[in-house]
């Protein structure tokens, strides 16, 4: 293999982010209401140069206030957990490590619903209440990932298996709490649970919120980044690393964390989009090869590609109603996982 350059990753990611711009294009076009590609192009343009005001149609309103931030936020979601997961398996040395095997995702579900039942009982603002379900949810990922990381440590140091083990027992619990708290909830509530719990990227979120999702996704992924070369080196083994000057433990921390924010912060506003982070870099794997220096930044545009597509299908398939958009992805990611695992036993 040719060493890798700096010119050679942004050829590649260049390639990936072209991608990712057709695919939101066509997502800005398809939906229940059709969009031409003249219109949809002229209020892009006006919005660039900053005349916003001139788009007065109703497919400026479609696209720019309706469609255009949930394709954003789905970008968020797919790039954090495709991110997280290819850092969780680097750091377990496990190919069916990612966030929901570890429990991060069930821990912010059951703070998700513990913000609804809050929000039922309190007499809120609705700005105020808008916040309530994401930040109960990120609570109760970071709660996960303090009791999972506990769970986890032996003689002072974590271990990998007992890890693993670890989240999946914490995953098995919190999906206990959850069936019971879904009792808790009145019908439309538990409807929208229901819904929120199986992938939602509908929920329209605040502006300041999506500033703060995007000031905590680069801060996290640039953690992660600068380790790249250290996760090389783990695949060899812990040991191996040691002796060729890694830090394990820091590397642990500071990928476990920033991981683990990642997928808190994606569960936070989407619910729980399965396969995204267990798939996408394994798939990145296979075209880019496993020098993490390269499969992370693709394996975040990837991710966001993915998520993009089956959020599209997601609105289209039975428009005007909407699916889940974790239903699009577990009926894409079971056959592909079935297929790649075959393809590795084999």
């Amino acid at each position: 293999m040719r060493p890798l350059t700096l010119g050679r990753l942004l050829f590649r990611c260049g390639i990936l982010a072209v991608i990712l711009f057709v695919v939101v294009v066509i997502a800005l076009k398809m939906g229940a209401v059709q969009v031409s590609l003249y219109g949809l192009g002229r209020d892009l343009i006006r919005v660039l140069l900053g005349q916003s005001s001139a788009i007065s149609t109703d497919y400026g309103m479609i696209v720019l206030d309706i469609r255009l931030p949930r394709i954003l936020l789905g970008i968020f979601v797919g790039a954090s957990l495709s991110v997280a997961g290819t850092s969780f398996q680097a750091l377990l040395r496990n190919p069916l490590a990612d966030p929901y095997v570890l429990g991060v995702s069930s821990g912010a579900a059951v703070g998700a619903i513990i913000g609804l039942i809050v929000e039922n009982h309190l007499a809120l603002s609705p700005e105020v209440a808008g916040l309530i379900t994401p930040f109960g949810a990120f609570l109760g990922a970071s709660l996960t990932i303090a009791a999972v990381y506990f769970l986890g440590r032996r003689d002072g140091h974590i271990d990998s298996s007992t890890l693993l083990l670890g989240g999946i027992i914490t995953a098995s619990f919190l999906n206990a709490i959850i069936m019971f708290l879904m009792n808790t909830l009145a019908g439309s509530n538990l409807r929208g649970a229901v819904f929120w719990l199986m992938g939602d990227l509908s929920t329209p979120q605040p502006r300041s919120l999506l500033y703060l999702l995007s000031f905590g996704f680069l801060v996290a992924a640039g953690a992660i980044y600068t380790t790249a070369s250290d996760l090389n080196l783990l695949l060899a083994g812990e040991k191996e690393a040691m002796h060729l000057g890694v830090d394990v433990p820091r590397v642990r921390l500071v990928v476990y964390l920033a991981a683990s924010i990642l997928t808190g912060l994606a569960v936070s506003v989407s619910g729980t989009i399965g396969y995204v982070g267990l798939l996408v870099p394994h798939v990145m794997r296979l075209i880019f090869g496993a020098d993490h220096r390269m499969l992370l930044p693709a394996s975040a545009l990837g991710g966001a590609i993915a998520v993009v597509i089956a959020d599209t299908l997601a609105r289209t398939i039975v428009a005007p109603s909407d699916l889940p958009v974790g239903a699009m992805t577990a009926m894409a990611g079971a056959p592909l996982f079935i297929y790649l695992l075959r393809r590795r036993l084999t």
